[in-house]
């Protein structure tokens, strides 16, 4: 997976699987963070829901995870601000 460390943070390729049994990081999927929430894909639930779980599980404010691309997408890339890679590496073991 390709985590790219830029001044602001670190963006984060992801795949991300609505409307699942629970809010969960699965590992690298195809060279993505592949991410289930158990949100649908409506009204920006599940975007929402992503952005939750990433911010919970790195111990930082939801302000701090934005969605650059893929608002309407199961593919999206994420930038995690003020978080280095090495982070993320602990968290998805």
């Amino acid at each position: 997976m390709e985590l790219r460390d830029t001044e602001e943070g670190v963006r984060v390729p992801l795949l991300v699987q609505p409307g699942a049994s629970a809010d969960r990081l699965c590992g690298e999927h195809g060279g993505r963070l592949k991410i289930t929430v158990a949100a649908p894909p409506e009204k920006g639930k599940a975007n929402k829901a992503v952005r939750r779980l990433l911010a919970s599980k790195l111990h930082v404010s939801q302000s701090r995870v934005r969605i650059l691309s893929g608002h309407n997408s199961r593919r999206k890339e994420v930038l995690i601000e003020r978080v280095r890679p090495a982070a993320l590496d602990a968290i998805i073991g």
